[in-house]
């Protein structure tokens, strides 16, 4: 019991769950710097997130074992469905129950809201699905950057500030963005070590198609934007000192930025959760320093 309880949590990839929930902490310190926090609102974002992240990591894993993207020559983390330790009749089993759980924690948070908003839910959950399941995945297309900028960082940020505050301020598209292009930055680094795998199994993300040089370089580029993004705002709503107080993350993505220019592909893993943890270190404090 204890053994299927740890592959369970190994599939669920937890270190990636820090993602899911930098969005909705970012947007719900916006929403109470407005005076319009709702705590119940707010832990059911992150609920739905969570869901929603579990629900994309099994997905990956389930279909990069079918499609052949997971192999001997993969060199990250083993694959609950590739390695046999689960099988695919009980992964999709547990897709169709993390859909059901999205859908119902999901209709909770948006009852009653616009229309939009279920239609946003819906396109998120198919999202996490045809990532890399499915019979046309767009992760092997190289667009899996573009869907985790929309979603981790605009949809997540503007959803979860916009349910709280019922308003919508379109100066948050720059916070959003900011978490979008860190969120992007974590799936440029997997992407890079898995770039010689990927290559042999026609999985074609950008770091494939940009070429390894180029797809360091890109890195640095999301990362300055990340950065950018967030600064550019606080200039616009300047108030006090401790706005700048996400600055304090900015020697953590120097450390991140460098070492994904200089690290050999195959000794990157570590710095996958190293700027995860720090995406939502950087919500937390650009969230906390605008909120005093």
């Amino acid at each position: 019991m204890t053994k299927t309880i740890q592959i369970w949590l190994s599939a669920f990839r937890l270190r990636t769950l820090p993602l899911a929930t930098a969005s909705i902490a970012l947007g719900s310190f916006l929403a109470a710097s407005e005076g319009a926090f709702e705590w119940h609102i707010a832990m059911l974002c992150f609920v739905t997130a969570v869901l929603l992240q579990v629900l994309a990591n099994l997905a990956n894993d389930y279909g990069d074992a079918v499609h052949g993207a997971d192999s001997e020559n993969r060199i990250g983390p083993k694959r609950a469905t590739q390695s046999g330790l689960i099988s695919t009749k009980t992964m999709r089993l547990a897709l169709v129950i993390l859909v059901l759980l999205c859908l119902g924690v999901g209709f909770i948070l948006v009852r009653g809201q616009s229309p939009i908003f279920y239609l946003a839910g819906l396109a998120a959950i198919a999202a996490a699905l045809a990532y890399t399941a499915g019979p046309r995945p767009y992760g092997y297309a190289g667009l899996g950057d573009l869907f985790v900028f929309l979603f981790f960082g605009i949809v997540g940020v503007f959803g979860s500030c916009y349910l709280q505050t019922q308003h919508l301020d379109l100066q948050i598209i720059l916070p959003a963005a900011s978490c979008g292009f860190f969120c992007v930055a974590v799936l440029n680094v997997n992407n890079i070590r898995d770039l010689t795998s990927d290559k042999l199994s026609g999985k074609h993300t950008l770091p494939v198609r940009l070429g390894e040089k180029n797809a360091r370089i890109y890195h640095a580029i999301l990362l300055a934007l990340g950065f950018g993004t967030a600064f550019v705002f606080t200039l616009l709503n300047w108030q006090t000192i401790y706005q700048f107080l996400y600055f304090m993350t900015l020697p953590l993505v120097l450390v991140n930025g460098r070492a994904v220019l200089k690290t050999e592909s195959a000794a990157l893993d570590p710095y996958l959760k190293q700027l995860a943890l720090t995406t939502m270190l950087f919500s937390l404090t650009f969230g906390l320093g605008t909120l005093i």
